[in-house]
């Protein structure tokens, strides 16, 4: 299952997280597609997420070994998927696999075996295809020269860094309108150093919240930051409370895959949805705002990432990944999320998921690198997202 070695994998190789929500969206509907065929009821996304062609289908007359084909499918996918694959990662990748063909070899018949790796590798060819057409080749890094005036974004200390995946909002979703305005905010932020103003007013507020940090609102900040390379970035975070909840609930296979299917669509499709609105908006961070009109020697608690502040990816893909789960679990699903327990996290505790997003959002007005208006406009962008996932039609 695209759990625990994406995370590390993600982790490892320091992805950043839209290249990381591309990968969890992908071996989502690798894993369900590999297995819909042996799950009465269901049906393939074929038709339904874009460009996604007929795919791969088994002999209805033989039998399969479901968690083989889905080893496969998702091994086949990891090592063909374009990232910056390290070696370790690789090696890491085809131990897994080999792990896996061994224990299931110790009970299914060798012709079973061999009949369903070869189903599960042609799935995960036919995705990695599909995968490779989105327009990551001609979008990954693109050169891009941010737009220069008062009040539009610039770099932010202390790196100064280039803008990251300035084109990422051009690329191919997997269940949104190609190149469409579909969820997108139909209002932005007016900057202005008017004191009247309201992007004063959310200015303000970010400076004194932070200069009034308590010790619980310090521990959310850090507990969703989600840095990359420090972790397995903010869409790992959602794929980790899923794979938490199915462990906990010792869900079927078929479950599964259907869950990790949805949400890895929503991730992806909101760090798509919300870089699309970045760059459209291109609205200046709280560090400049602030010490240009409010305090020069101000500092946030968390680095500020290296592009622009409106919509909050925190909050859209935090939003998108409630949704989901919502329908998935119900609307007052109490769960207590570990991710980062091996980083020294205190574990955190909520009643729903929608009271899990909302924490996840506000955490970077903590952190001091968003608006009130990016996290609470964020959350409705990520919402919509979720409910275009939740409309896909998984049975028949």
């Amino acid at each position: 299952m695209p759990d625990t070695l994406l995370y590390q994998r993600v982790w490892d190789e320091k992805l950043s997280p839209p290249v990381a929500s591309r990968l969890f969206g992908y071996a989502g509907v690798a894993l369900y597609e590999a297995v819909v065929p042996g799950m009465p009821g269901y049906q393939s996304l074929a038709g339904q997420l874009n460009d996604l062609p007929p795919l791969p289908q088994p002999d209805p007359q033989l039998v399969y070994h479901w968690p083989t084909v889905a080893n496969a499918a998702l091994a086949t996918l990891s090592h063909t998927l374009q990232t910056s694959a390290s070696t370790a990662t690789a090696r890491a990748v085809i131990d897994l696999e080999r792990q896996l063909g061994d224990q299931f070899a110790a009970t299914v018949p060798a012709e079973v075996v061999q009949r369903s790796v070869a189903q599960g590798q042609r799935v995960g060819l036919a995705i990695a295809d599909w995968a490779e057409a989105d327009g990551i080749a001609a979008l990954n890094n693109c050169a891009y020269t941010p737009p220069s005036g008062h009040g539009l974004w610039e770099p932010t200390p202390p790196q100064y860094a280039a803008p990251l995946q300035a084109c990422w909002g051009q690329m191919r979703p997997f269940v949104l309108r190609e190149r469409s305005n579909e969820c997108q905010p139909s209002t932005q932020p007016v900057y202005s150093e008017e004191t009247d103003s309201q992007f004063y007013f959310e200015a303000l507020e970010v400076y004194l919240a932070g200069k009034n940090l308590t010790a619980e609102q310090r521990e959310i900040a850090r507990f969703w930051s989600d840095d990359p390379g420090k972790t397995g970035t903010p869409p790992g975070h959602s794929i980790s409370i899923l794979t938490q909840i199915i462990r906990d609930k010792h869900l079927s296979l078929d479950v599964a895959a259907e869950a990790y299917a949805r949400l890895g669509a929503a991730v992806a499709d909101a760090f798509i949805s919300c870089w699309q609105t970045k760059f459209a908006a291109n609205v200046i961070r709280p560090i400049t705002t602030i010490r240009r009109t409010i305090d020069p020697a101000w500092a946030p608690l968390l680095t500020t990432p290296p592009f622009p502040e409106y919509t909050s990816g925190h909050s859209v893909q935090a939003g998108a990944a409630a949704a989901v789960l919502t329908s998935l679990f119900g609307d007052h699903y109490s769960f207590t999320d570990n991710t980062g327990s091996e980083l020294g996290l205190v574990r955190r505790s909520f009643s729903s998921f929608s009271a899990m997003a909302e924490e996840a959002a506000f955490s970077r007005l903590y952190g001091g690198i968003h608006y009130r208006s990016a996290i609470e406009i964020g959350l409705q962008q990520g919402a919509c997202i979720g409910e275009q996932v939740n409309a896909l039609k998984f049975r028949r």
